[in-house]
């Protein structure tokens, strides 16, 4: 039996037009009323993801969410942090440094806003998605007291993966390197991921990972669908997601979160042999 249920945002819980659907919204209900623990896990800030919390009323004294790709871990109806893990302001002077080499945008997060040395249209995106502010500072003069979260480069698709194929080896020495987008690739502190975030969940509630289903489409997402019992890719998922999955559910628009409820959870679906 499961009895947690992870779930990405973008490109897997949302339509394209960043809404629940009225089918996969019910599923979930339907999930928590069987007294399956629904987590939200997400490279978005805390303050992104506050609205789908309560769409879905996850605002329970135990309810939780994974956010900033497993940099924080927190309650939602108190906000309180049950863990956080973030980078230093000497990170962002060796990757901002990096990018100007590399001819990439760059921008961090921190707590509550997107900061950026150039406005680019990735960084306006970024504030718009989350409901954040945006604001332009200097990387090379940044106040040593800046809570830098996650850093990232931030471009055209051709232009981030001519990125990564570039990237020094000492880079992913040091950090945590995500595709989270094909316009996104994230820098966290090399402790950091999903897997990280929904594993302390998991055995804070004392669950075992045979009992945990991850649901995710991009590359933050693989180290979590990896950890889980039943590792779910979205059929509008990366390549290298599908992969490593250990099922594939419909789109995003298509209700796939909604039919790996009713077909694991609900049991109202046939399980494939080789999943039993």
């Amino acid at each position: 039996m499961f009895k947690l249920l992870a779930i990405d945002l973008d490109g897997t819980l949302l339509k394209n037009d960043k809404t629940i659907s009225k089918v996969t919204y019910e599923a979930i209900q339907r999930a928590r009323k069987k007294g399956v623990k629904v987590v939200l896990a997400t490279g978005r800030p805390i303050k992104g993801i506050s609205r789908y919390i309560e769409k879905l009323d996850l605002l329970d004294e135990d309810d939780c969410s994974v956010a900033f790709n497993g940099a924080a871990v927190q309650f939602n109806k108190t906000g309180k942090l049950i863990y956080e893990q973030n980078m230093e302001i000497e990170d962002i002077k060796y990757l901002y440094k990096l990018s100007k080499g590399l001819g990439v945008n760059i921008h961090a997060l921190t707590p509550n806003e997107c900061i950026t040395p150039k406005i680019s249209e990735y960084s306006l995106l970024e504030a718009e998605i989350n409901k954040i502010p945006l604001k332009v500072v200097d990387f090379d003069n940044l106040d040593p007291d800046t809570n830098i979260v996650k850093i990232m480069m931030i471009d055209k698709e051709e232009i981030l993966s001519k990125t990564v194929e570039q990237l020094p080896e000492e880079v992913y020495e040091k950090y945590s390197v995500l595709r989270s987008e094909p316009y996104f690739l994230e820098f966290l502190n090399k402790e950091v991921n999903k897997e990280q975030g929904v594993k302390k969940l998991a055995e804070g509630f004392g669950i075992k990972k045979e009992e945990v289903i991850c649901i995710g489409d991009a590359g933050n997402d693989i180290h979590m669908i990896q950890y889980a019992g039943l590792g779910v890719a979205m059929e509008n998922a990366m390549v290298e997601v599908k992969r490593i999955a250990d099922y594939i559910t419909l789109t995003n628009e298509e209700d796939g979160v909604a039919h790996i409820i009713e077909k694991f959870i609900l049991n109202k679906i046939e399980i494939p042999e080789f999943l039993k």
